[in-house]
């Protein structure tokens, strides 16, 4: 039996639930509004994983707000562009166009170095003791009901990935005050393509996908505008064809999350009848 999510993380839980359960019954209680997102990444392009799930979310009327700790100046992908500031230009044009295409807000820019986070990462003055605190404030400043990050794989072991996803995980789990619901994208056991480039992906036991969120061709259209926004990255053939792919083999119509963190646990002895 999946686990219940917590506070306002519910509402991502209910997006997935059929539209007839929510009609049974004379006065069907209404559907839950839809959450303040709050999506911290490494770089642009790397919110592809969730991109119909973005898509539903500012859909149905919630707000999304999206993090790139670098610009990704390190990565031209398939540009053949230079690295440094003027690649990394282009990328945060690229996110832009993302964003608008998934109904988000203006993208965040923190502007770390690319492939730096993970280097010394202990020190006071290191890009991850720097992002620690910009992560810190960011959540004070935006309330989000949820945050969505990468899980601790990294998706492909990337030491970017892997250090957002530390650094998020770390801040939320000391909170005590509106505490968000945390989630990591899931990819569930059996589901890789069978595509070369994909085989280095990280996957996940499915009895421990919590959570599954249904997306509709709109949702699954806006996923596509904002993937071929990402020229540097990807030709395009691959433009056209991966958001296909993740539909037919790893998505198959639900976004699938996992829980950052456990829900508390209430002892046998305080634990109400």
């Amino acid at each position: 039996m999946k686990r219940a999510l917590l506070a306002v993380g519910t509402a991502i839980f209910c997006l997935s639930a059929p539209a007839a359960a929510l009609q049974e019954g004379p006065d069907p209680a209404p559907a839950p509004a839809e959450p303040n997102a709050l999506v911290i990444f490494a770089h642009p392009d790397d919110e592809v994983t969730i991109g119909p799930l973005l898509a539903r979310i500012t859909r149905g009327g919630g707000q999304v707000t999206i993090v790139y700790a670098t610009s990704g100046d390190q990565g031209p992908g398939v540009s053949g562009m230079e690295k440094g500031d003027a690649l990394a230009k282009v990328r945060e044009g690229e996110a832009r166009c993302t964003a608008t295409a998934l109904g988000a807000g203006e993208p965040v820019f923190l502007r770390l170095g690319d492939g730096t986070l993970a280097s010394d990462a202990h020190f006071p003055d290191s890009a991850a003791s720097k992002l620690l605190v910009k992560i810190r404030a960011l959540v004070a400043d935006h309330t989000p009901d949820v945050i969505l990050t990468w899980g601790p794989d990294g998706g492909y072991g990337h030491p970017d990935h892997r250090m957002v996803s530390a650094l998020v995980t770390q801040h939320v789990q000391m909170m005590q005050e509106g505490r968000p619901s945390l989630f990591y994208p899931a990819i569930r056991n059996g589901t890789l393509p069978p595509v070369p480039e994909l085989q280095r992906w990280e996957t996940t036991a499915p009895d421990l996908v919590s959570t599954h969120v249904d997306y509709t061709a709109e949702d699954l259209s806006a996923a596509a505008k904002a993937l071929d926004c990402h020229r540097t990255q990807f030709d395009e053939e691959t433009r056209k064809g991966l958001i296909p792919l993740f539909d037919q083999s790893i998505w198959q119509g639900e976004i699938h999350l996992k829980h950052g963190y456990p829900e508390p646990v209430v002892p046998p002895e305080t634990a109400e009848d």
